[in-house]
């Protein structure tokens, strides 16, 4: 009897009653045959069986087993069993495979898919780069979605452009990925080609199709769309808030003491991220015995090997770099944080989505996005009469908490001064009147360029010096000149420089020339502080209102042009009147010390003074309400010497 029982122990039938979907009994036989019969093929069998039968980590197992045997199949195993173990949550059983096979996953989607799911979740992003391509290229929807989020800030990174390139092209009906490309369009200036691949999208604006912005990035969105309404429709990459969360995290029991516990939360926590140079001294200046103050730091490692500052002197600082959002907030609230400031938002980075778990009683929007946090859990925004007016309020989710003079904080302590230097060792003329801008490039649309155009046509003694990212946007740009008429000649390129020769060069112009609809942030402080005058235009967003704070806290406001065409009239004129120009550079060194723009300590003052009127809100049980911080006493006396 057990001679015939055996006889039916065999691979062919167990194999049979697999291809019948008789699965149980398929496994029953290879149960039996598994302990004489040890080889690929066998555990194949029982790995298909098995997930037929809803046995998802096992079959995983089995898959694995097979894969140790030498089979021309054992890749395609091996495969198998990561996907299972992905599919099961096993994440670091699947993880162990695939680093295994690490080089085949560069040439293969489903691998790659796995393994890039896994490090996007751990916010490791750094390892998945080789997996940009063979996904873009993948025809499955869920690979190129996947794709998609590997974009990373750096957009002169080659594979960045290969991967939104090829996105495109694979998917031209996708306007996620349409908006994507026109990203990379914008970033090197490629106006004629932005121009063909946003046609569909602003004729889908103009019949009233508003939903086709919520495939958009909400920061690339403010760099071609200054309309306040619609900023708030791009919302891709993010969930709508749930009102009834919020309205808990809020009346959670919460114990508060003397000290007001302020932490921030950034990804730029080294001393040459352009948010230190306006942050740092601030942070040096919190008053400890009132404040507590921690710094949340989710800083890639490579930055934190070029910062040369002892950080202590910021706050006590936690790393929580690569942790999940969940991971965060446990570490956030063993801290028991009254005021959580989110300080970067919508842009490349961010952990601001950690917010929405919650945080703290408190949670602040500050300096690193320039508009409404949309679908973040926040219950303020900090900004400035100028940045956020009243006309503002219906567009934001998020109370503003208004400072008295600006917004932007700025550093005059560990900031280098401007070094005397001349037109001449710059390679600049001596007898042209020189407009300048330094802004980002993806921030020069064609719109501008018509208008800076007009300007040298009606000033024909005057010459733009120009900062250029690489030899693509020179190229773009020069060419966008040329069609207009301007000859080259009259068009300076300047290349990136370290911020010590860029604060100096800046005071060999006559006149820095913004941009919009987003304005010079950064950008138009340092040529303030280094002695050039701005030229700006009312905005529309807050994004395009920056230069206008800025200005009227350093006691410039009549620099700032109510319409474009009063812009361009205005930048005429000076160019005609240099002696405008000698009285604005006069009285920029004279209002430097005395004026609030560079006062850190009164802006340090105001600042916890904001704070304490938000505390005070949620210790008696209050919901947020716009709050404007009332102003110190104008300083008698400068704050530093400007020599």
């Amino acid at each position: 009897m057990e001679l015939v029982l055996n006889s039916k122990v065999s691979f062919s039938a167990a194999s049979k009653d697999y291809q019948m979907g008789r699965y149980t009994q398929s496994l029953v036989t290879l149960n039996q045959l598994i302990d004489r019969q040890q080889d690929a093929k066998t555990y194949a069998l029982l790995a298909k069986n098995l997930l037929q039968l809803g046995f998802k980590a096992d079959a995983a197992r089995s898959y694995a087993l097979a894969a140790q045997y030498d089979s021309p199949n054992a890749y395609e195993y091996q495969k198998q069993a990561a996907r299972l173990h992905f599919e099961s949550g096993n994440e670091d059983d699947a993880l162990l495979i695939g680093m295994r096979n690490l080089s085949k996953a560069q040439d293969d989607a489903e691998l790659a898919y796995i393994l890039t799911s896994i490090y996007l979740n751990r916010q490791q992003r750094d390892i998945v780069k080789p997996f940009k391509r063979v996904l873009s290229e993948s025809a499955n929807p869920d690979h190129a979605r996947l794709a998609a989020l590997l974009l990373t800030d750096d957009l002169h990174d080659q594979t960045n452009q290969m991967l939104a390139r090829n996105l495109f092209k694979r998917y031209p009906g996708n306007i996620a990925f349409r908006f994507l490309y026109l990203v990379f369009l914008r970033e090197f200036n490629d106006f004629d080609e932005t121009e063909k691949h946003s046609g569909p999208i602003t004729e889908r604006i103009a019949k009233g199709d508003l939903d086709v912005l919520r495939k958009d990035n909400p920061f690339y969105h403010l760099h071609w769309n200054g309309d306040e309404s619609l900023n708030r429709f791009a919302t891709i990459g993010t969930t709508p808030l749930n009102p009834e969360r919020v309205a808990m995290r809020r009346k959670m029991p919460h114990a508060w003491t003397d000290k007001i516990r302020v932490g921030y939360m950034s990804s730029d926590f080294w001393d040459h991220h352009a948010t230190m140079k306006l942050l740092q001294r601030i942070l040096e200046l919190h008053d400890t015995g009132r404040f507590e103050i921690t710094l949340f730091c989710h800083t890639e490692p490579e930055h934190l090997t070029k910062n040369t500052t002892d950080r202590s002197r910021w706050g006590k600082v936690v790393d929580v770099y690569g942790l999940s959002n969940e991971a965060i907030a446990a570490i956030v609230r063993e801290h028991n944080i009254d005021i959580m400031v989110d300080l970067k938002g919508h842009t490349a980075g961010s952990r601001a989505s950690s917010f929405n778990l919650p945080l703290a009683p408190v949670q602040v929007a500050w300096l690193g996005f320039p508009g409404s946090t949309l679908n973040i859990d926040l219950d303020y925004v900090i900004g400035d009469r100028f940045v956020l007016p009243d006309a503002a309020k219906p567009y934001y989710h998020e109370k503003f908490c208004r400072m008295p003079e600006s917004y932007q904080p700025n550093d005059p302590t560990n900031r280098p001064k401007p070094k005397p230097v001349t037109r001449d060792d710059l390679g600049l003329p001596e007898d042209a009147f020189i407009f300048a801008s330094f802004n980002g490039n993806r921030k020069i649309i064609a719109e501008t360029i018509d208008i800076w155009c007009n300007i040298l046509k009606r000033a024909p003694n005057s010459v733009l010096w120009i900062m250029s990212n690489g030899a693509r946007n020179h190229a773009n740009l020069s060419k966008r000149f040329q069609e207009a008429g301007i000859s080259p000649k009259r068009i300076i390129f300047c290349p990136r420089v370290t911020y010590e020769e860029h604060i100096t060069r800046q005071q060999a112009a006559d006149i820095g020339i913004d941009t919009f609809p987003v304005n010079g942030h950064t950008t138009t402080s340092e040529q303030l502080w280094g002695g050039l005058p701005v030229l700006t235009v009312k905005g529309t967003n807050f994004a395009s209102r920056v230069s206008e704070s800025l200005l009227q806290a350093i006691g410039l406001p009549e620099l700032v042009a109510e319409d474009l065409k009063a812009y361009e009239d205005m930048a005429v004129e000076l160019a005609q009147n240099p002696e405008k120009i000698a009285e604005y550079k006069a009285r920029l060194k004279a209002n430097g010390p005395i004026m609030p723009l560079f006062d850190a300590e009164r802006f340090c003052d105001h600042l916890e003074t904001a704070y304490e009127m938000m505390a005070e809100r949620a210790r008696n049980g209050l919901d947020p309400d716009h709050i404007d911080v009332p102003a110190l006493p104008p300083r008698a006396e400068p704050f530093y010497s400007a020599e």
